[in-house]
């Protein structure tokens, strides 16, 4: 056909002009540019991690796990047979006991790189747990000025990845209220973005194919702090939800995810969520969720309650191109140190394994492919 085309416009020149000669290259570069089969258009980056932070403890110990079929098996390879894609791992800079610090941390990412896994690091920028309430300078940065201090973030930052080489790291963890207090307060805000543009820097600097987020909590009030932060140099929006907290209407969450990522233009992931499959108890350590007020009606703490609510989040998480995935927090939390221990787990109703330890039905929310209908509970 094109053929034949070709043939008449050349009849027309003999007769019109050479002026059209002009056309006739044309015509032929934009047949020959023409693909009849396109690029594909990318596939969607999706997160489906779980905080597995919490596991070098369990096996330490002696916890034995077992997946879905009552087999003991590597929780790591469990998860991934599930679906899991990705590790996250909290890491704080000089912890009082080994728990969590740079060894234990890199010593778990490479088990999961090894399996083929992501890894993701939520850097705390602390000795201990930060959050809204609490984000204290480590001990090692004490009494430094705000270029000192940007310089250690930029240092440290830079070995972690350097070392550790994640695919995705967290600038600081639900830094609602800022970071290293008092210097990075959120009412300090020139002294937060020096801070954070540091951290950024270093990875930017040090291993450019590292995914950088920043982490709130909630979703309600996040939106002013996240316009704030535009200055800084990163890829990922991240929010923790639980609705115990953060308030228990699911198309409240959504809108709200959508809003974040259409104001923004940015990714969007749940970087922390999770809901407990019992109200009961496998220590003497009293829990955080523990009451039926503190449920969402239409997810009861049963193991198929906590299956539905978590597929539900996957839904959420993943329903327009830039909500882009989900981390179960505390999926490896159980009570590792016997039922009367009054100083084990406040979570063990809220992992993604049972009181016997054996892998629950919530870890149909990490399949790559969403699965339908209710699993046998037995």
């Amino acid at each position: 056909m094109i053929r034949q085309f070709a043939a008449n416009i050349l009849r027309t020149v003999s007769t019109r002009g050479a002026a059209i000669l002009v056309f006739v290259p044309l015509m032929f570069s934009f047949c020959a540019e023409k693909k009849e089969n396109p690029d594909p258009k990318p596939a969607k980056e999706v997160i489906r991690a779980a905080d597995l932070s919490f596991l070098p403890e369990m096996e330490d110990d002696g916890i034995v796990f077992y997946n879905r079929s009552g087999v003991a098996e590597d929780m790591l390879l469990t998860l991934k047979n599930a679906g899991m894609n990705t590790v996250r791992i909290r890491l704080w800079h000089t912890p009082a006991s080994s728990r969590s610090g740079f060894a234990e941390v890199q010593a778990l990412a490479e088990r999961a790189h090894g399996l083929g896994l992501s890894v993701w690091i939520t850097v705390h920028y602390s000795d201990t747990w930060a959050d809204p309430g609490q984000q204290q300078t480590p001990s090692a940065w004490q009494e430094l000025g705000v270029q000192t201090l940007a310089d250690s973030v930029y240092n440290y930052t830079a070995r972690i990845v350097e070392a550790i080489k994640p695919e995705y790291i967290q600038i600081g963890n639900e830094i609602n209220a800022g970071m290293l207090w008092p210097t990075g307060r959120v009412s300090s805000m020139t002294n937060l973005k020096a801070l954070l543009t540091a951290g950024s820097k270093a990875v930017r600097d040090k291993s450019p194919g590292t995914r950088i987020m920043l982490h709130l909590a909630g979703t309600g009030n996040v939106s002013w702090l996240f316009g704030q932060l535009q200055s800084v140099d990163y890829d990922i929006s991240a929010v923790s939800y639980y609705p115990f907290w953060h308030g228990k209407d699911l198309s409240v969450l959504e809108n709200s995810l959508q809003s974040l990522a259409g104001d923004y233009l940015k990714p969007v992931v749940i970087a922390e969520t999770a809901y407990p499959f019992s109200l009961q108890w496998n220590d003497w350590t009293n829990n955080v969720i523990g009451l039926q007020d503190q449920l969402t009606p239409e997810y009861p703490a049963t193991p198929e309650g906590q299956r539905s609510f978590m597929m539900e989040i996957r839904r959420i998480s993943t329903a327009t191109d830039r909500l882009t995935g989900f981390a179960y927090w505390g999926a490896d939390w159980v009570a590792s140190k016997g039922p009367q221990a009054a100083n084990g787990s406040s979570w063990e109703n809220m992992a993604v394994y049972d009181f016997s330890f054996r892998a629950l039905p919530v870890l149909d929310c990490f399949a790559e492919e969403p699965v339908s209908g209710p699993e046998d509970l037995k």
